[in-house]
């Protein structure tokens, strides 16, 4: 009786998620109607809380699927209530994300989830521990979309469809920089147990600093350039083009001056 209720405990969703998913739904909601008397603060609040939601989902993703394939201390950590906090490194999970769109409109993976891969057996269950996170970020981009290419924006509000653009585009850029094969990243715990030993313990001291190279690469000109552009083709594939990312991100920074032709189209 114990254990059941141990276990249930485990599993509960956590009173932290549903208070960040009621943010989403309030500020989704006030978005939609038009309700907040400044629709960029309810924008920042409505992507900020959604992305922080998609981020939850993304750690989840990882411990439910080490879960099922033999990682059973993953309940006793708390990973299965969708709790922020109680990530292992809650900083890298969920406030480096969130000041990353803040300061610069991308989505910069998460990644906090102890997983004890020694009670896994078979490469194919480590590979799929480390892409069911990206993949949650994949679904999340395609719901985001789905108005876009399903035709269906007719009655949308100018700001949610906006607000909805630049969420799809954190989620796009989340995933893409998350399947990148780069050591410390989930691209990189994909192929990993297809290496060889010796290639392993080769890259294993780079690990840490994995993440930092991305982002210092991201500062390049050329290569930013070529990432967003990356991002745009595969927006533009679902039905969202540059003009409704760019205004939702002028959107979202309420704090600036919004530009005069979004303004317009709203």
């Amino acid at each position: 009786m114990t254990t059941a209720t141990t276990r249930s405990a485990e599993r509960r969703i956590s009173p932290v998620f549903l208070g960040i998913l009621a943010v989403t739904a309030v500020t989704g909601w006030a978005t939609w109607t038009g309700f907040a008397e400044q629709p960029g603060v309810a924008v920042f609040l409505f992507v900020t809380a959604a992305w922080i939601v998609s981020l939850c989902l993304h750690e989840y993703a990882h411990a439910r699927t080490a879960l099922h394939s033999g990682d059973i201390s993953i309940g006793a950590k708390g990973y299965l209530t969708l709790n922020p906090l109680k990530y292992t490194h809650a900083l890298l999970s969920v406030v480096l994300p969130v000041l990353f769109v803040i300061m610069g409109g991308i989505g910069l993976p998460g990644g906090a989830v102890f997983i004890e891969r020694a009670r896994i057996r078979g490469r194919w269950r480590h590979s799929l521990i480390s892409a069911a996170g990206p993949l949650t970020n994949v679904l999340f981009a395609v719901v985001c979309t789905a108005p876009f290419w399903l035709d269906a924006l007719d009655g949308v509000p100018a700001d949610f469809r906006f607000a909805l653009a630049f969420l799809a585009l954190l989620q796009v850029s989340a995933a893409i920089l998350n399947f990148l094969p780069v050591p410390g990243l989930d691209g990189y715990g994909v192929i990993e147990p297809w290496l060889s030993y010796g290639v392993k313990r080769q890259v294993e001291p780079f690990a840490p600093f994995g993440l930092l190279f991305v982002f210092a690469l991201l500062w390049v000109p050329s290569v930013n350039g070529m990432f967003f552009d990356l991002v745009d083709s595969v927006l533009r594939g679902l039905g969202i083009g540059d003009f409704e990312t760019y205004c939702g991100q002028s959107l979202y920074r309420f704090w600036e001056d919004t530009n005069e032709y979004c303004a317009i189209s709203r």
